[in-house]
């Protein structure tokens, strides 16, 4: 069978799965189509895929736009092969083929990289197009002079008429393409009309599933992470210009003030991700984004112990742990996979009961239906409105939850959530940042001081004593592997100091679990 995942722009609109008998798969805006998609520049059938001895086949059915794969233009192209991508106006169809063993296949695909990723990273990476220098500069420019002459004919458009529209008139603005372009002249439109309406060169990382994290650290260099890997992209912003428009690009539809009086903004992506923003100077080397792409796939207990995540005496630990309603602080680095675990121990809780989620962008979508989701907000433009973890903490306590969920405690937050544990909240779960269980611990004495009470050392400690049952320690190896290396149980107060009883170390060889499962 052909899998086929349909995204528009940044947006994943649909899947499509189809098996011999569905052949000829035909592509367009007709209601007769198979893949239904929309917009100006597609036609009615502007493609199909037909079953060939070789293997499925794409043909072009003399479409006015034209049909590429693999950002080149082709009028037939077979055949198609895992990963290949069919770009129809600004629609972007994945290719994937799925076999009877699709979820032995899967759980493979999640093992951790072998030592040869960083060798095949790196020739994907130079694989990537390359254009002739100042041709993109000067395109984009161009683009823009001929965009703002046009501005109010466009002004009610959608995204997507706009990039169709815009495509059209870089078609048409763009008479002079530089003649050594060849068969990247479609690529090249792309890139311009991206850089101009769109979000340049993230749109390609945004849409590879295999990227964990965007980091841009100035125009001119772009770093991400694939599989645990880390290294930098041959691909650039035109200049600081040009990355500071997108920048703002995307935080306007956000909400989130980013500018030279206010230069650091957090935000949510649509899809879940989460990006952060710091403009130039206070970055010095240029304006930074990172982006940490949401992860799709919510994995449970069950399948990180299916993929050989952690053994199973650990998966019955913590689902019991769950069930009986013991108080679980998730610990670890940053990437080290806290929320990736937090989400696999609240979907061991039970539908029954009411959950409220408070986190500072929201990530965990959880799968129960007696949830509540509370995100905190940063102040408007007239620094009103800001809604810190705390203040929903506080709220989330008049909402008669069964249990609390904290996406992170980072401040004073620790004390409302100690309190909510030892008022009637047990099965509550947090994380934390910290290099182990004691130091779990030590953070959290010092988080509950910048409450802003005076509080003795003494109370505080009887307060974690009494409220925490479990840490879980997580880490992240240098290859990008993760795992859990030790679970702690809480056994109360001694001599002043919190004492904890260790109930599991992982071995050196210990459990590793799915790299693109992000923290």
């Amino acid at each position: 069978m052909i899998k086929i995942s349909a995204y528009q722009g940044l947006v994943k609109r649909a899947n499509y799965t189809f098996s011999g008998s569905d052949f000829p798969i035909r592509i367009g805006k007709d209601r007769s189509a198979a893949i239904a998609l929309s917009g100006l520049s597609v036609g009615k059938i502007h493609c199909e895929i037909r079953c060939a001895p070789s293997g499925p086949v794409l043909l072009d059915r003399g479409s006015l736009f034209g049909t590429r794969v693999n950002d080149r233009e082709v009028e037939e192209y077979g055949p198609l092969k895992q990963g290949d991508v069919i770009q129809v106006a600004g629609w972007r169809l994945e290719v994937g083929f799925v076999r009877n063993e699709e979820e032995s296949d899967a759980a493979g695909s999640l093992q951790a990289p072998s030592s040869e990723i960083r060798d095949a990273v790196a020739s994907r990476e130079s694989r990537a197009t390359n254009f002739p220098e100042g041709a993109l500069e000067s395109a984009v420019r161009t683009l823009r002079s001929a965009l703002e002459a046009k501005r109010r004919e466009w002004s009610g458009m959608t995204d997507e008429e706009l990039r169709a529209e815009c495509r059209l008139l870089a078609m048409s603005s763009l008479s002079s393409l530089p003649a050594d372009l060849g068969e990247h002249a479609g690529a090249f439109i792309d890139r311009v009309v991206a850089e101009v309406v769109g979000l340049g060169v993230l749109e390609s990382f945004l849409a590879d599933p295999e990227i964990t994290e965007i980091m841009v650290n100035g125009p001119s260099r772009v770093f991400v992470e694939r599989k645990g890997v880390c290294f930098q992209s041959s691909e650039s912003f035109v200049d600081e210009a040009s990355l500071r428009m997108i920048i703002e690009r995307i935080f306007a539809p956000l909400g989130r003030r980013i500018d030279d009086s206010c230069p650091l903004a957090d935000g949510r992506l649509r899809d879940g991700s989460r990006v952060n923003a710091v403009l130039c100077p206070p970055a010095v080397s240029g304006s930074s984004l990172t982006i940490r792409k949401f992860s799709r796939q919510a994995l449970s207990l069950s399948d990180l112990e299916r993929l050989g995540a952690l053994p199973p005496s650990v998966h019955d630990q913590l689902s019991r742990a769950v069930l009986s309603k013991k108080n679980v602080v998730v610990s670890g680095g940053t990437g080290s996979g806290k929320t990736t675990l937090l989400r696999a121990l609240a979907q061991c809780i039970p539908s029954a009961e009411r959950v409220v989620t408070v986190e500072d962008a929201a990530e965990l979508f959880l799968p129960l239906s007696n949830l509540v989701a509370l995100e905190a907000r940063e102040a408007n433009q007239e620094g009103e409105g800001r809604l810190t973890i705390r203040d929903l903490v506080r709220n989330a306590l008049r909402m008669r939850p069964d249990r609390i969920i904290i996406g992170e405690c980072r401040g004073g937050e620790a004390l409302d959530m100690l309190q909510a544990m030892n008022t009637g909240h047990e099965g509550s779960l947090t994380s934390v940042h910290a290099n182990s269980p004691r130091d779990a611990i030590s953070r959290l004495e010092v988080m509950v001081m910048m409450a802003g009470f005076e509080i003795p050392l003494t109370a505080i400690r009887e307060q974690l004593a009494a409220s925490i049952d479990l840490i879980v320690q997580q880490i992240r190896r240098p290859d990008g592997r993760r795992l859990i290396s030790a679970i702690d149980e809480v056994c109360g107060l001694e001599s002043g100091v919190i004492q904890l009883q260790p109930a599991y170390r992982a071995e050196d060889s210990g459990a590793m679990w799915d790299l693109s499962a992000r923290d």
